[in-house]
C-alpha cells in the first residue's frame, strides 16, 4: 500500500511514525503479509516478535518515499488495476499508525478489491484521553488530504476513486471533498464511491444539507453505515449528553429518512450484523458478507445497493442513504473499533466500555502486541527504519 501521512516520524527504534504532527507530508510502501489461515474480518496480530507470516499479519517492506517516488509507484500500481482504480482509506479516532496500516492491509485483502490501495494517516495519539488533540490533527490534514485528492482528479491514468473513512476520519474526508468542490466549482466525476463508516459525529440534518450542497449537483455516490447497537457510540452519546451519533441513527425516523432520500443517500444499516468484537464498532470491516460486498461493488463500479442487498436476515439495506455528514463535536469521543485501540489496553477496553455503555459481554482477550513497534512489527521492517 501506499501511505500519505501528517504524521511526524518517530525517534524510537522500529517505529516508522509517530503520533505527532510533521510540517509537511511524507509517503511510504508498506507491504504487510496474512496469514493463509485466518477468519475473513480478522487482523491477526502479531503475538511475539519477530512476527510469524504463517499464523499473524506481518510487514515485509517499509520504505519511506519521496513525493516524485510515490507518485511513481501510484502510477505503477494503477496500471496493474484493472478498472484503473483508488481504494483511499482514512482511520479514525485513536488510531496509532500500525492500527490503521493493518486494518487497511485487512480491507483491502477481505474486500478483494482490485484498486490501487492509499491510505491516509492522520496524526492520532492512540489514546483514548486525546480526543481534542486528535480532532485537530483532522484539522491540520485537510489540506493535504485535499491535495491528495487534486493529484488523483488530474491524474488521467487514474479512472475511478472511491473513499472509505471509519469514525473520526469521516469528518477528515468530508471536509476535504467539501473544499475541493468549492475550490474547483465542484467534484470530478471520476469520484465515484464515498463510504462513511460509523461516524462518530453530532447529528444535524443542516449540517447534512449543507454539506452536500457545498459538494456541488454532481457528488459521488455516498453510502453510510450505521449500526443501533454500536457500545461505542452508546458510551459516546452519554458522555455528550443524550446528543444522538450519526453512526446509530434509525434511518427510518424523521428528519433523517426525508433529509437522506432527497439527496440520494443510502444507508447500510448493519444492526442486525453479528460481528467482529463486544463494541460493535467496526462491523463494516469484520463481517464477512459487508466486506466483500464493499470489494464488489467498488470493483463492479457500482453502487453498494440499489434497493435491498440479498444478505437475508443478515443485512438490512435501504434507500435512503448516507450523509455526507460530519458535523462538530467536542470531548473524548470512543471511535476506534477495540482491535485498534493501543495494544496495552486492547485487553481490557471492551469491558470497560460494554460497563460504562450499560452493556457488557464479560471478558474478552485480544492478541497483544509490542508496545513500540508499528506496521513494521517484524525484525526486517524494523532494521530497515533504524
Amino acid at each position: 500500500m501506499l501511505i500519505a501521512t501528517t504524521r511526524g516520524r518517530s525517534e524510537m527504534p522500529g517505529e516508522m511514525y509517530s503520533g505527532e504532527r510533521a510540517r509537511n507530508p511524507s509517503f511510504a510502501d508498506i507491504t504487510v503479509s496474512i496469514p493463509p489461515v485466518r477468519k475473513v474480518g480478522e487482523v491477526a496480530w502479531p503475538k511475539k516478535l519477530p512476527s510469524n507470516p504463517a499464523t499473524d499479519f506481518a510487514t515485509l517492506k517499509a520504505l519511506e518515499l519521496s513525493r516524485d517516488e510515490a507518485k511513481a509507484w501510484l502510477n505503477a500500481s494503477v496500471k496493474k488495476s484493472p478498472d484503473r482504480s483508488v481504494l483511499v482509506f482514512i482511520h479514525g479516532f485513536n488510531n496509532r499508525f500500525e492500527d490503521s496500516v493493518y486494518r487497511f492491509a485487512q480491507i483491502a485483502h477481505d474486500s478483494g478489491v482490485k484498486s490501487a490501495p492509499v491510505l491516509v494517516t492522520w496524526p492520532s495519539r492512540g489514546s483514548l484521553l486525546a480526543y481534542g488533540y486528535d480532532r485537530e490533527s483532522t484539522n491540520y490534514t485537510r489540506n493535504t488530504l485535499e491535495s491528495l485528492f487534486q493529484y488523483l482528479a488530474a491524474d488521467k491514468e487514474i479512472k475511478e476513486v472511491s473513499i472509505l473513512a471509519h469514525s473520526m476520519g469521516n469528518w477528515l474526508a468530508l471536509e476535504a471533498l467539501r473544499q475541493m468542490a468549492i475550490r474547483n466549482d465542484g467534484l470530478p466525476a471520476k469520484f465515484k464511491n464515498v463510504m462513511l463508516a460509523a461516524p462518530d459525529v453530532d447529528v444535524d440534518v443542516d449540517v447534512f444539507r449543507s454539506q452536500i450542497e457545498d459538494m456541488g449537483s454532481q457528488h459521488p455516490r455516498f453510502t453510510l453505515f450505521v449500526s443501533q447497537d454500536d457500545r461505542a457510540l452508546a458510551f459516546s452519546r452519554r458522555v455528550w449528553g443524550d446528543i444522538p451519533r450519526l453512526g446509530s441513527i434509525d434511518p427510518e425516523r424523521e428528519p433523517y429518512k426525508q433529509e437522506l432520500a432527497d439527496n440520494a443517500i443510502t444507508v447500510i444499516d448493519l444492526t442486525k450484523v453479528k460481528a467482529g468484537d463486544g463494541m460493535r464498532h467496526g462491523k463494516f470491516a469484520e463481517s464477512p458478507e459487508v466486506v466483500q460486498l464493499i470489494g464488489a461493488r467498488i470493483s463492479d463500479g457500482q453502487p453498494l445497493t440499489d434497493s435491498r442487498i440479498g444478505l437475508g436476515d443478515h443485512l438490512i439495506a435501504g434507500t435512503t442513504g448516507v450523509a455526507a455528514a460530519a458535523g462538530s463535536a467536542a470531548g473524548l469521543i470512543l471511535a476506534a473499533p477495540v482491535a485498534v485501540v493501543d495494544a496495552n489496553t486492547r485487553d481490557n477496553y471492551a469491558s470497560q466500555v460494554g460497563g460504562l455503555a450499560g452493556q457488557s459481554d464479560g471478558k474478552r482477550k485480544f492478541a497483544v502486541k509490542d508496545c513500540r513497534s508499528t506496521a513494521a512489527v517484524d525484525d526486517r521492517a524494523c532494521q530497515a527504519n533504524r
